[in-house]
């Protein structure tokens, strides 16, 4: 079995470009004022996702390990 992943979005960042929902078609919608969701928030390990979030022109995207919280993207510097 592969990694689990916890995808959120910052409303509070999110401009709603919809870039999440080119890389990851059915991963993300966007809600009527055009904020960003993920459609399950802990997911399996998946490149879409992982896209999407190094898509989004504002980084509103976080992505860490289901198991312990550990950072997927944005990555620890």
């Amino acid at each position: 079995m592969g990694d689990r992943w916890h995808v959120e979005v910052d409303r509070g960042v999110c401009i709603g470009s919809g870039m999440c929902l080119h890389h990851a078609p059915g991963a993300f919608r966007l809600d009527t004022a055009r904020q960003s969701h993920p459609e399950d928030p802990e997911t399996d390990a998946n490149e879409n996702v992982l896209a999407a979030a190094e898509g989004c022109p504002v980084e509103a995207i976080a992505i860490t390990l289901a198991d312990g919280g550990e950072p997927v993207f944005p990555p620890e510097e």
